[in-house]
């Protein structure tokens, strides 16, 4: 496998990422009347620690101190958040989908119509265990080809090591995503958000970034 197809995976994996945080989470976002790019300046932060630790566990806790400062319920985020760390993680099943896709490709191993609509019921059932660590996509993605019965030998998974890294970091900021607008979706269904001050924190950012550090000093 040649470095440009590796690049090719990484090209192809960040766009997954980049349209299903503005153009889904977007979607979402702009029926409840919400802007995704202020939103995402407002927790820029915790996607740039995200990013740097290729881990979105590390981003939980502050995650759920700047919503709440942005006028979400203590309880609403207190129980999406972390449940979304264990099964919304959209990111990571984009990240196993590509990555089967890749190898079948790279090892010459055609994939019929059912074996590919078995990968996606596979997929959807595993990602749910894959936690927010850096190569736990890795291990996940092993026992999804051990789940497709030999069809992929699990030893291709070997040449993913090179790019996990990079690619556990895209899915580690798309899962953050995912779960910081359910969370607010949720909010705002269940009437749990305070809306004058959830829109002051996305005009001011800064502000609200001042007094989280005060009430943590």
């Amino acid at each position: 496998v040649s470095l440009i197809n590796m690049a090719g995976l990484l090209g192809v994996m960040l766009v997954s990422v980049l349209a299903f945080i503005f153009g889904i989470l977007g979607i979402i976002m702009a029926i409840f009347k919400v802007n995704i790019f202020k939103f995402m300046r407002y927790i820029q932060k915790e996607v740039l620690v995200v990013f740097a630790t290729s881990s979105s566990e590390s981003a939980l806790a502050p995650l759920m101190r700047r919503l709440e400062a942005a006028g979400l319920n203590k309880a609403t985020t207190g129980l999406v958040i972390p449940t979304g760390y264990s099964f919304n993680l959209d990111s990571t099943n984009i990240y196993l989908a590509l990555s089967v896709i890749f190898i079948s490709q790279a090892f010459n191993i055609p994939l019929s119509l059912e074996q590919q609509l078995f990968i996606i019921v596979i997929l959807m059932i595993t990602s749910k265990g894959a936690v927010g660590v850096t190569g736990s996509g890795f291990i996940v993605l092993a026992g999804t080809l051990g789940a497709m019965g030999g069809v992929i030998p699990v030893v291709t998974v070997a040449v993913l090591l090179g790019v996990d890294k990079f690619m556990s970091e895209m899915r580690a900021v798309g899962n953050l995503c995912g779960n910081a607008v359910a969370a607010v979706v949720v909010a705002i269904w269940d009437k749990k958000i305070d809306m004058e001050q959830f829109k002051y924190a996305l005009d001011n950012p800064d502000k609200i970034e001042s007094a989280i550090g005060k009430s943590m000093s």
